[in-house]
């Protein structure tokens, strides 16, 4: 962490404060290099004892008191009563004047000074670099000693105070970094430079979510892959390609299979057969204090709340416009159109000057209204393969009671899934919501930061799959006045919402490319950032 913070203090109080972490090919390629090191091996004699003999000592775990600092050594050299740390890095030689960076040099001289404070004599420290097989001496100069001290007060005196650094400008170690997703130190710096950022962030997670709802089904693990049993079949998948696990209806799960989970933090969410969300089980989670810290202030916060609320239904509304900009059928005619994004204009500019939430849930109601009154004329009619036998007359729910109702829940549901794991891995509380009532056991963060997904992701898919003919009349089960999806149409379903999911588009405030699932994550960390005070304003997503 001494070593991060002279690299960037913003990476080390994000990994050492608030706990965060992101793997990538560098930090994977260092794990493969400490390996053999990780390895205790030896043992090293009290300071009396050392003698003349010559040793090598591996993975030597040691503290100090005077520093407050402790510190596991790769390599300690033992050498006629002399002891040299020697610390081994992933890459090749840097060639630098010192012959070393300097955050690797006061990551040197850290266990020098812990090795002297217990007793030791140290003289010089080296460096081990395995992409070129060299090794690079390091003298521990009174200037690099002072520099150290200098760190270890500077990162302790962050971390009492409680205040991120801030992120480094324009740095060309930003590209590298693998907390750059969760940093977002070019999109935080936009709301003060005005500059674009660089597209740090990788444009989609290339690791899925793992459906199982097969009645019957049992997800076990063997190895670094889980298993899906089905009867005599089975499916096999890496663990390393799984972000999240859906289980819908009677499928069980091994106990092995979900310690696995959790220790990946791979949640694991629990659906009813009808697609009722139930849950989660997930592992220790994001323990970011201070984030859930600044979001139950604001929480409590009567017009932090309100301003929050006015820009929340407002994107709500303009993105249910857009949707019907966009997707009004021709064969519907064209009365009318104008004079309902008309009346969602009307709206939207009166929700941003409401005066308390009853009066925006009023008005959220109002473009509700307006919006799903012309739902219909975003389905296609008179087509083949049954498209044209769907129809859509107003929103019903709590059961819906046709095709078009039921497929909308669902994927409410699903949507409320994926927000309420992407808002617990940033460190935020999905159950304490800024707009929508506090509820037992409801998460009112995740369906206020989902609203202006609502129309853009889940009404979109249900558009998608009833004009493309993907789901059938027949796909449906009616029980009583309840419909439901049959599991070969929520099957199709959830291929179109993770398609939708896996969708690329253009960032509206930050330009470049990004899924709609990496687009959900960077909301959430943006707000994150503007309930720390990093950022004045939450920007909504709005598309063009």
């Amino acid at each position: 962490m001494v070593n991060e913070w002279v690299y960037c203090p913003r990476l080390a109080y994000l990994e050492w404060v608030e706990g965060e972490w992101a793997d990538s090919s560098d930090t994977a390629q260092g794990r493969r290099v400490h390996k053999r090191v990780d390895r205790a091996s030896g043992r090293l004699p009290a300071p009396g004892a050392l003698g003349d003999e010559t040793s090598r000592v591996r993975s030597v775990t040691l503290s100090s008191e005077r520093l407050g600092v402790i510190a596991k050594m790769d390599v300690l050299d033992v050498r006629n009563g002399v002891v040299m740390p020697v610390d081994f890095k992933k890459g090749k030689r840097p060639h630098v004047a010192a012959g070393v960076y300097e955050p690797e040099r006061v990551q040197l001289c850290v266990q020098a000074m812990i090795l002297e404070d217990n007793g030791y004599r140290v003289e010089r420290g080296a460096i081990w670099y395995a992409g070129s097989r060299e090794r690079v001496p390091v003298i521990l100069d009174d200037a690099l000693r002072t520099r150290t001290l200098e760190a270890i007060r500077d990162l302790r005196a962050a971390a009492e105070a409680g205040v991120r650094p801030p992120p480094l400008e324009d740095s060309p170690k930003c590209p590298r970094c693998s907390l750059a997703g969760i940093c977002l130190p070019d999109e935080t710096n936009l709301f003060k430079t005005g500059h674009p950022p660089r597209p740090l962030n990788p444009s989609d997670d290339p690791a899925l979510p793992l459906y199982v709802q097969t009645p019957g089904a049992r997800l076990r693990k063997r190895g670094q892959r889980l298993i899906v049993e089905i009867d005599e079949d089975r499916v096999e998948v890496p663990l390393i390609d799984v972000s999240q696990v859906l289980l819908f209806g009677p499928v069980s799960i091994t106990t092995p299979a979900l310690h696995a989970l959790m220790r990946a933090e791979i949640p694991v969410s629990w659906f009813s057969m009808g697609g009722w969300f139930l849950g989660h089980t997930v592992g220790t989670g994001n323990g970011n204090v201070a984030v859930r810290e600044a979001q139950y202030r604001a929480a409590f916060s009567e017009e932090r709340r309100l301003d929050f609320a006015r820009d929340l239904v407002d994107a709500k509304i303009r993105n249910s416009r857009t949707m019907l900009r966009r997707n009004w059928r021709a064969e519907h005619g064209v009365d009318g159109k104008e004079r309902t994004l008309a009346g969602l204009t009307r709206v939207a500019r009166r929700a941003r000057h409401a005066q308390d939430a009853q009066q925006l849930l009023g008005l959220e109601g109002e473009a509700a209204a307006i919006y799903f009154g012309s739902f219909g004329r975003m389905l296609a009619q008179g087509r083949e393969n049954g498209v044209g036998e769907f129809s859509f007359s107003t929103r019903n729910r709590r059961p819906p009671r046709d095709p078009v109702n039921a497929m909308l829940s669902l994927g409410y549901a699903v949507l409320t899934r994926a927000m309420t794991h992407t808002i617990s891995s940033t460190g935020l509380d999905p159950y304490m919501g800024l707009y929508h009532r506090l509820r037992h056991g409801r998460p009112a963060l995740a369906l206020d930061l989902m609203e202006p997904f609502r129309p853009i992701i889940a009404d979109s898919t249900v558009i998608q799959v009833v004009n493309n003919g993907e789901v059938k009349p027949n796909d449906f089960v009616m029980n009583g006045t309840a419909c439901s999806l049959k599991p070969s149409g929520r099957k199709a379903f959830m291929a179109a919402f993770e398609r939708r999911m896996a969708t690329e588009t253009t960032h509206p405030l930050f330009g470049y490319q990004v899924s709609m699932r990496r687009l959900i994550e960077v909301q959430a960390r943006l707000l994150a950032r503007h309930l720390q005070g990093e950022i004045a304003s939450y920007p909504h997503y709005l598309p063009r």
